[in-house]
């Protein structure tokens, strides 16, 4: 005869389906992180004008950064600043 062996509730156990409030929290972190992206990849766009050789589209480019930073919410301009690091962009946020 084969012994089963039964499941043991073992105390502090973590559960392996989350709860939804974590999906929830965890899409909201990702919807950070995206934003963020964005915005730093838009502010590297406006730069890349800068090297062009038309003195029309470098101004754009500098009015196009300027208006970015004006659009840009103050919560998200800390990773905004992050990734702009990890793009090598030349621009820095202030908080």
């Amino acid at each position: 005869m084969r012994k089963y062996l039964a499941k043991k509730n073992i105390v502090g156990q973590v559960p392996f389906v989350k709860s939804k409030t974590d999906g929830g929290e965890l899409k909201k972190r990702l919807r950070q992180w995206q934003h963020s992206r964005s915005w730093a990849r838009l502010i590297c766009e406006a730069e890349k004008m800068w090297s062009l050789e038309s003195r029309e589209l470098k101004r754009l480019g500098a009015m196009e950064l300027i208006q970015l930073q004006n659009e840009m919410p103050f919560n998200v301009r800390r990773r905004v600043n992050f990734w702009l690091v990890k793009y090598s962009g030349a621009t820095r946020l202030e908080d």
